[in-house]
């Protein structure tokens, strides 16, 4: 089971700013487990999509270089308060999450 997403969504002079955390650990499939010294499996978020009131806003394909646990911001034009702000994510192994938060 994955964590929630967190997102702050917040109205800023007419633009939306918006800032999420997604908890993952972002292998990059070239670390070495100290304890066995065999590689750790690369495991990383291929996908990443914000939706503002159930249009797409952003979507990007990200690979091994994105950090664990990564912080994304962006500001959206054309959204106002109350508009549901959903983040979705999906790794290369198939795991997905998906949440919202309306915006304020």
């Amino acid at each position: 089971m994955t964590e929630p997403i967190k997102i702050r969504a917040q109205m800023k002079g007419g633009i939306a700013d918006i800032r999420i955390l997604i908890k993952h650990p972002n292998e990059t499939g070239l670390r070495k487990d100290p304890d066995s010294g065999k590689l750790i499996p690369a495991h990383y978020i291929q996908s990443i999509t914000v939706d503002v009131a159930g249009r797409r806003a952003v979507e990007g394909h990200t690979n091994i270089a994105l950090s664990a646990n990564p912080v994304l911001a962006f500001k959206v034009r054309n959204a106002k308060a109350g508009d549901a702000v959903t983040v979705s994510w999906v790794d290369n192994f198939g795991e997905q999450r998906s949440d919202t938060t309306p915006l304020i």
